[in-house]
């Protein structure tokens, strides 16, 4: 039976400073060596995942942006994509100029990924925001409104405090091809993050192109948060981490430890150490 494995990154896979443990990528390379199919599905971008998973020899396709993109681990191609369509960019920008609010716009142009923001409009989320990438290419501060809803957009990110967004949350619950996920950001400083994407660009459907991509008869993902829902529901098994969110709890399979360690290499080498194709030798990966 043929088995592909995905791991949610921030507070699943990577440790609390969002980074990979010289443990957990020593055990991950050795298992992909040795023909393990392991991928990851993430709400970031693969411009920001792959730094942060730089080393470590990736050979399946990656989900990004909670679904929006399936791409090509290695290059960065997008191989699958569910962007925004006409009518629901224009149905959110208005939105977005009722209650006055300025949202960093990830779009392509030209094939070209881009994230954009209004100059003069920042707030201090954002500031951070903008300062924790600085050096990266795709962020673009623009004049005005015309330049900001630019291109083919197909994610949206405000920052600030709930009370601010939250009535925009409300009203997106007016918008049926949207989806959206409101919560406090992980490394941040108290602010929470309103994530917009379309409602068919979800972890499940990524789960469901990749599973047909690699031919795999079983699933098993492992995540910490709210928008890991729809990935655990399409999987075969799936694992939260302890303190994950009640609603994620209840919908799993079991436990793998707690956010910011190394409970997916653990629990792979504890499902692999004694396997015949993996073999005996993985024990040395848990002396890294």
């Amino acid at each position: 039976m043929k088995t592909l494995y995905l791991s949610d990154l921030d507070g699943t896979l990577l440790r609390t400073d969002a980074t990979l443990s010289r443990f957990s990528k020593r055990l991950l390379g050795g298992l992909i060596g040795r023909g393990m199919l392991f991928s990851y599905a993430t709400a970031r971008s693969f411009s920001s995942a792959s730094v942060i998973l730089r080393g470590l020899d990736l050979r399946l396709p990656a989900i990004t942006y909670n679904g929006t993109f399936c791409v090509d681990a290695a290059t960065g191609e997008v191989l699958a994509n569910e962007a925004f369509t006409q009518a629901e960019c224009d149905a959110l920008v208005g939105l977005f100029a009722y209650h006055h609010l300025f949202p960093l716009v990830y779009s392509l142009t030209g094939g070209v990924e881009r994230v954009s923001w209004l100059r003069g409009s920042e707030n201090e989320g954002t500031v951070r925001y903008l300062a924790a990438r600085r050096g990266d290419r795709r962020l673009t501060g623009v004049q005005d409104l015309s330049q900001l809803f630019a291109g083919g957009m197909f994610y949206f990110n405000l920052i600030g405090e709930e009370r601010t967004l939250s009535p925009l949350a409300e009203a997106l619950d007016t918008l049926p091809g949207v989806a959206y996920t409101l919560q406090r950001e992980r490394y941040g400083q108290g602010e929470y993050w309103l994530e917009i994407m379309p409602r068919r660009a979800t972890k499940a459907n990524g789960v469901r192109w990749l599973r047909k991509f690699t031919g795999a008869d079983r699933v098993v993902c492992f995540g910490d948060a709210v928008n890991d829902i729809p990935m655990f529901e399409e999987a075969d098994e799936c694992y939260a981490v302890s303190n994950a969110p009640p609603a994620l709890l209840e919908v799993a399979d079991g436990i793998i430890g707690e956010a910011g360690g190394d409970g997916v290499a653990a629990w792979l080498a504890d499902r692999f150490l004694q396997d015949s194709q993996f073999g005996a030798p993985l024990e040395e990966y848990r002396k890294g």
